[in-house]
């Protein structure tokens, strides 16, 4: 049976409240940033989750490992609220983040390129035309 396991951390990257989505699916690690702007209340990001999550951009998948333990509900508590108190995302997140921001890069340089081919390409067939057109009178 697969198991699926989703953590958001919402923290402030000056001048905005940014949420991290991360995403781990059979041993892969998968993340979304999100930009909120104005400090969100708990309440604003369920309802962002409950309208926005299936749309979301996730970055590629990553390797990692992942651990099954039984925890005392009383440790897990008391890790969401040392969460709470750090700043910064995780290690794994962050290279997933920085892939998915090099892949957007590739692809940006690649529809520019094709862009500007394309623009050149034009330019030359109406310069062309221009010829052939002074040639036709004579």
């Amino acid at each position: 049976m697969d198991k699926v396991s989703g953590k958001l951390t919402v923290f402030f990257e000056d001048p905005f409240w940014v949420g991290i989505f991360e995403k781990i699916e059979d041993g892969k690690l998968s993340v979304a940033k999100v930009t909120f702007g104005a400090e969100p209340k708990d309440y604003d990001v369920q309802e962002y989750i409950l309208k926005y999550y299936y749309s979301m951009q996730f970055s590629p998948s990553v390797a990692t490992v992942v651990k099954e333990t039984k925890r005392n509900p009383k440790r897990i508590q008391r890790d969401a609220k040392k969460q709470m108190q750090e700043n910064g995302i995780g290690t794994k997140s962050q290279q997933a983040l920085k892939l998915q921001q090099e892949q957007n890069k590739q692809e940006r340089k690649l529809r520019c390129r094709e862009q500007k081919e394309a623009d050149e390409r034009r330019t030359f067939e109406l310069k062309q035309q221009k010829k052939r057109e002074k040639h036709k009178g004579h």
